[in-house]
Order: C-alpha cells, then structure tokens, then sequence
C-alpha cells in the first residue's frame, strides 16, 4: 500500500476523534445465537485417555505373513524381504534396526 507523504497530516485531537467514530461503524453489531454444533452429539466420539473400553470389540482381519515378508527379529514388525539387512542366529534383521 503506497503512502502520500505529501497529504497534510490530522493533528492527534482529529485522529482520535476520528477513531473513535470509525471503530464505532466498524464494530459488528450481528452475534449469532444459534449453537452450530451440539455439544452432546461431538462428545460421542471422543475418547477420553483411560477410558474403558472392555465392552468394546475390534475387528480386523489379521493376514498371515506373505510368501515376500519376513517378521524382523528385533522389532518384531512385518517387513518386505527387501529390507532385510542380515540374519543373525537364525532371525531376520530389518534395516531400520540395523542403522
């Protein structure tokens, strides 16, 4: 935004004057009563840290290891045989736990 230097200046009496009027037309005189959202329905999903949960059931479909997969003998995750860096006593190392 240029500025005009050259355009006289209001002395501090009319600057505050001015303001006070401007912030007056600016503020917004529009407050919504209306709630957006239900506070009861956007709890439901939330879950507290160390809430119970032994009524609850998971249901995934655990997936044997593949012919291409190996289970790393330090981390213990299902890795692709392309990670496999070494074997050491007979379990296979990934190389996230090699480095």
């Amino acid at each position: 935004m240029a500025t005009d230097y050259d355009a006289p200046r209001k002395n501090d009496d009319d600057v505050s004057e001015d303001s006070i009027e401007e912030l007056k037309n600016r503020q917004p005189n529009h407050q919504s009563s209306v709630v957006d959202e239900d506070e009861a329905e956007a709890a439901e999903g939330f879950e507290l840290p160390g809430a119970d949960l032994s009524d609850e059931e998971l249901q995934v479909r655990v997936l044997p290891a593949q012919s291409d997969e190996f289970t790393c003998g330090s981390c213990f995750l299902v890795r692709h045989r392309s990670q496999v860096a070494r074997e050491h006593d007979g379990m296979l190392i990934c190389a996230d736990c090699e480095a």
